[in-house]
């Protein structure tokens, strides 16, 4: 039997785990967490009987312990039920799916606790690899990727020596605006932008994967999880989303790991490996399919990607500023606060005024991540 505590049940990975969980008779779930959607989490809780959850928001959190309290689920709030959760003893393998840097702290704490991470928080590595890669090493936990493309790499690389890797080939589907000129994307609306051609995902995600900002946090996350420089992973547009990534040998042999754009192989083969274990879906037609292409990706149009690369280069807290930047101007457009062109705007901005840190800690992580939000509220305010 496998015992798992899911960080974010109620986003998009965390409700397609459960559904490997519904299909699945050797996995527990131990605790479930969310930041303030309690409706769908009170559902979760009634289904798969945690013994704790936790919400994020304390008033949240409170409506959710009367709304159970016919159940034998405990109930706790804020950061501190987050690191319970994650914490918990009887737990082998933490999922930590929730969005934003509030994923830091718990990821740390459960890696102390000597628990294996399902990772698909990708502010943890961006902002705190330097930090959480030698923790797990130290702590001998295995980091489980759960994006597909990073799942595809950990695939790619089974049974090969790591000093091996001549690049990392980062697949990237190119967004619902691949071959437009930045010209063309002025007036992008909400709507346009979470239009994407291949995936289901949440709102904030799927426009990181627009503006191709989502693929450069991938980057910086397999810098991170593969031990490998910069300099070695490569983005290449493939529409289709049938490859999800690959690793070129040195010998020139390239191992790619293939599919349907479908989020719960990467959950399953995280959850269960190294074992396979089958899963129901669509499965690839190669006659239909027919063909695959590949395409340079246009770092002039789509600046994000460009800009994650610069701060990747740079280190220290300016991927933390990369990040919080994209955070709140993508909230801000959610919100039809800013235009779309005002996403990488803005986060260019708050790299060309931060203040360098070079080996920050968690807690200075966290203070860069308040000090770009306060910084960029003052911008627009002028």
């Amino acid at each position: 039997m496998k015992y798992i505590s899911i960080l974010g049940s109620t986003g998009s990975i965390g409700t397609q785990t459960l559904e490997i969980v519904r299909e699945n008779t050797d996995i527990k779930i131990v605790a479930l967490a969310a930041g303030s959607n309690i409706s769908l989490l009170e559902a979760q809780i009634r289904e798969f009987k945690p013994a704790l959850a936790a919400v994020y928001d304390k008033e949240k959190a409170k409506e959710l312990a009367v709304k159970v309290r016919d159940t034998d689920t405990a109930v706790m709030s804020g950061m501190e039920g987050l690191i319970v959760c994650s914490t918990d003893i009887h737990t082998d393998i933490v999922v930590t799916a929730l969005v934003g840097m509030i994923g830091i702290i718990p990821t740390v704490e459960a890696i102390k606790a000597g628990k294996d991470i399902a990772l698909a928080n990708k502010e943890t590595l961006v902002t705190a690899g330097h930090i959480i890669m030698p923790l797990a090493k130290e702590r001998q936990v295995r980091i489980l990727p759960v994006d597909s493309e990073h799942s595809a790499i950990f695939q790619a690389l089974n049974g090969e020596g790591k000093n091996e890797i001549e690049r990392i080939i980062l697949t990237a589907s190119g967004g619902p605006f691949r071959g437009k000129k930045r010209k063309e994307l002025e007036n992008i609306k909400v709507e346009d932008a979470l239009k994407h051609p291949n995936w289901s995902m949440g709102r904030k995600i799927t426009i990181d994967s627009s503006t191709m900002v989502n693929k450069g946090l991938e980057v910086m996350e397999a810098k991170w999880l593969f031990d490998v420089d910069l300099e070695k992973i490569q983005v290449v547009i493939q529409p289709q989303s049938i490859i999800h990534s690959a690793v070129e040998y040195m010998d020139g042999s390239v191992i790619a790991q293939m599919g349907m754009p479908d989020m719960k192989l990467p959950i399953q083969y995280a959850l269960y490996y190294p074992e396979r274990r089958g899963l129901k879906g669509e499965r690839i037609d190669f006659f239909k399919l027919g063909r695959l292409d590949f395409f340079e990706p246009d770092y002039e149009t789509f600046e994000g990607l460009k800009l994650a690369y610069e701060a990747a280069k740079m280190g220290g807290s300016v991927p933390t500023v990369f990040n919080a930047a994209n955070e709140y101007a993508v909230a801000k457009f959610l919100d039809r606060k800013i235009s779309y062109l005002e996403i990488t705007d803005l986060i260019k901005t708050a790299i060309d005024m931060h203040r360098y840190r070079e080996n920050p800690s968690v807690a200075e992580i966290l203070e860069v991540e308040k000090e770009t939000y306060e910084f960029l509220d003052r911008s627009l305010k002028r």
